[in-house]
């Protein structure tokens, strides 16, 4: 896969991006993924991405045009399988179901905002417009972070099936989502707390029961809206 990353500050991806499973992934020629700086395409000698709203209001918007140029441009890195995705508050809420459907195409283009946030005409040229959720960062650059690391380690080959398989949100029992049961390891008691014998006992039937039971009761007690939702959702 390669995964294109719109933004004015490049550097602040180094450090999360040279580590754990997005850099063997990287190792690997699994992922591959470009870095274009949006200021490339500003106008002017002074490379001037944002300007003042139309309508008067407080702080800068990213320019259509500025961004316009720099979508162009990372198109043309990628294959014909590729999506368009700006990072905005009032996107759709990402979740595990959309990592798995990005996780299918073969160029991914992430548009990271800045400043009060971007000229609405650039929506007209983006796939789809995603949120991490109901609250609001500095620019879409750590929600670009977090995204892509959840598509990564879906990549065919970065992690063994197993593990990705018995994660949270991956545990489907009647068509519902659940979150991962509750993992322990050594050592057995830790400040009196012990861990449960039928983990123990070597019975794989009775275990993979158990972890059954408890992902249902943590999915209630924590997240009692995924049990809520349809399983046609």
């Amino acid at each position: 896969m390669t995964i294109s990353i719109l933004t004015l500050f490049p550097k602040m991806f180094t450090g999360p991006f040279d580590y754990s499973i997005i850099r063997n992934a990287i190792k690997k020629d699994l992922v591959k993924i470009n870095f274009i700086n949006i200021r490339d395409f500003g106008i002017g000698k002074h490379k001037i991405v944002d300007d003042k709203p139309y309508g008067g209001g407080k702080g800068m918007i990213m320019r259509a045009d500025v961004l316009g140029k720099a979508i162009e441009k990372a198109k043309k890195l990628g294959s014909a399988k590729q999506k368009v995705i700006l990072l905005d508050p009032a996107g759709k809420t990402f979740n595990q179901k959309k990592a798995i459907e990005l996780s299918g195409f073969s160029h991914l283009i992430f548009v990271c905002g800045h400043y009060e946030g971007v000229d609405e005409r650039v929506k007209e040229f983006v796939d789809e417009v995603i949120s991490i959720g109901d609250f609001v960062a500095t620019g879409g650059e750590i929600p670009t972070m977090l995204i892509v690391d959840s598509i990564t380690r879906l990549i065919k080959n970065v992690l063994p099936k197993n593990v990705v398989d018995e994660e949270s949100f991956s545990n489907s029992i009647e068509g519902r989502e659940y979150l991962e049961h509750p993992q322990y390891t050594r050592p057995k008691m830790f400040k009196k707390l012990i861990v449960p014998k039928i983990l123990l006992s070597g019975n794989h039937k009775a275990v993979k029961k158990w972890r059954v039971e408890k992902a249902v009761t943590k999915t209630a007690r924590s997240r009692p809206d995924l049990i809520k939702t349809s399983k046609t959702d």
